[in-house]
């Protein structure tokens, strides 16, 4: 990949590229466990059901690792920002314990596999930090610091970290740790395939029937019939389960440069000051270390593209650590359920086959390990661990616990559908893109989607986001259409670069 090229490229797939694809299936056929989506939950939930002797096909819409968990920044923690005060207030004590042993127990086991594997994915054991500069959060990091070290982690409240700049406090958990996740899931993959797993890329799911057994249809036509299907794409791509009201879908930017491992510094940060500030460094060639910064987080399809956010957080960097000199720049996308808990378990009341894992809230690498484990039990019969019940998709009392969350969120959601449909709003016509830029407009009574290519010429799809037709807007920064209700992303020609939708925006012409 050239120097230009790597700058706007995720510097874990920049570092192991996807090699030959997995071909589609080239026709119908049985299996015991359908996984959709090969991120981090997918092929977690795929490993165990394989080494337990299950046959598993996972089918992935694009390349194997390499949608949301090929950009993430690879943090593997159970310390999550300022999750377990919120937890003990509204789980209670037990609650907060749950989680923390869940997400614990996924970085054991994460390294466990790496042991057993023989895996050479950078590897490192580290400490977390979540901090704050201003004074006025220091009730909050105590708060957390006391609820987390209650919830089972060697949490403790610090005022002194090994950032190049002074906090006016942290909550420090140890025994945490980083990693390469492409390294770390490619060799999960070549394991699936050892113990005859079947993988296919290329091969976007359509239509799911529920039943004994169930029927999963592809883009091509294909059927795929499973006795059990787990939906793991990030985002569920079926809104059976109207898991849609309850996740909010946000984005976020990173940029990374090359720093002396001098001045790096010692393990993972985050605070929530700033628009999310989240740093971390790598291990990289000629005795440097790889600066990771990720922050500025926005709806997407909000009309604000990435390149003001890009331009911020590398200000921030550079403010912090000195001048850089970028090597790699990327955005990441993830989904926040409305009481701040993933939802892993069956996918809705009246499953019986069919589950799901979503919501992690940029918390998916340990959420992602947890997940797989968990759905692995309750699909084999086994005796689910008692966490179950703190992530079952199906829970009800927690969101109505945390309400406002839920109405804010759909007050954005009606907000966008209804509003973006009014004249007013509706951007400029066609004689004021420029080149690279992209607007809804009217065309012929019918609200468009039009690109401008770098060359001048006009490209025009239908503006209506195919899941539920909310109307997309432009992300110049990174070139493709957004949806701002549920997070959906399009490529300029209209083909699907992220779901939940499935189907690409329809051609129109101009």
């Amino acid at each position: 990949m050239t120097e230009q090229a790597a700058l706007h490229a995720s510097y874990w797939l920049d570092t192991l590229p996807p090699g030959d694809p997995a071909p589609p299936p080239a026709g119908d056929f049985q299996v015991d466990v359908a996984v959709i989506g090969a991120g981090m939950a997918g092929l977690s939930t795929a490993w165990e059901l394989t080494r337990r002797g299950h046959g598993v096909a996972v089918l992935e819409a694009d390349r194997i690792a390499a949608g949301v968990t090929g950009h993430t920044t690879a943090k593997l923690s159970a310390q999550h920002t300022l999750i377990y005060d919120r937890l003990r207030r509204t789980r209670g004590t037990d609650g907060a314990r749950l989680y923390a042993r869940s997400q614990t127990e996924a970085i054991h086991h994460a390294a466990e596999i790496v042991h057993e594997l023989g895996i050479e994915c950078d590897w490192e054991d580290t400490a977390a930090y979540t901090f704050a500069q201003g004074r006025r959060r220091i009730p909050e990091l105590r708060a957390e610091a006391e609820a987390a070290k209650e919830a089972g982690l060697t949490a403790e409240f610090v005022t002194e970290t090994d950032l190049p700049f002074p906090v006016a406090g942290a909550v420090r958990v140890a025994d945490q740790a980083q990693f390469h996740p492409r390294k770390y899931l490619l060799a999960l993959t070549d394991a699936i395939r050892s113990g005859g797993g079947q993988l296919y890329e290329g091969t976007r799911v359509l239509g799911l029937t529920e039943g004994e057994p169930c029927v999963l249809t592809t883009e091509e036509g294909t059927r795929v019939t499973a006795r059990a299907v787990v939906v793991a794409t990030h985002y569920p791509v079926f809104d059976r389960a109207l898991l849609f009201t309850r996740l909010a879908p946000r984005r976020e930017v990173v940029v990374a440069a090359p720093v002396d491992t001098a001045k790096a510094p010692e393990g993972m940060y985050i605070t929530p000051e700033h628009h999310t500030r989240s740093v971390r460094t790598a291990p990289y060639a000629d005795g440097k270390r790889l600066l990771i910064v990720t922050g500025e987080h926005f709806t997407p399809g909000s009309g604000r593209d990435s390149g003001e956010p890009f331009a911020t957080l590398t200000s921030w960097a550079e403010r912090h650590f000195g001048t850089l000199h970028l090597s790699h720049r990327w955005a990441t996308q993830d989904n926040d359920s409305t009481d701040h808990v993933p939802l892993v378990g069956l996918l809705h009341p009246a499953s019986r086959h069919v589950y799901v894992a979503t919501g992690f809230g940029g918390w998916g690498l340990s959420g992602g390990i947890m997940a797989g484990r968990l759905l692995c039990d309750e699909i084999t019969g086994r005796q689910a661990p008692p966490w179950s019940e703190l992530y079952d998709p199906r829970r009800i009392t927690p969101v109505l616990r945390e309400g406002g969350q839920f109405i804010r969120h759909q007050a954005n959601v009606a907000r966008h559908f209804i509003g973006d449909r009014l004249p007013a709003l509706t951007r400029p016509g066609l004689e004021d893109l420029a080149p690279g830029d992209g607007a809804v407009v009217h065309i012929g009574g019918r609200r468009c989607a039009v690109h401008r290519d770098e060359d001048g010429r006009l490209h025009a799809v239908s503006a209506r986001c195919t899941h539920l037709g909310c109307l997309v807007a432009f992300n110049r920064a990174e070139q493709a259409w957004e949806c701002p209700c549920h997070g959906s992303r399009f490529a300029p020609d209209g083909h699907v670069l992220q779901g939940p939708a499935v189907r690409p925006l329809e051609q129109r012409d101009i």
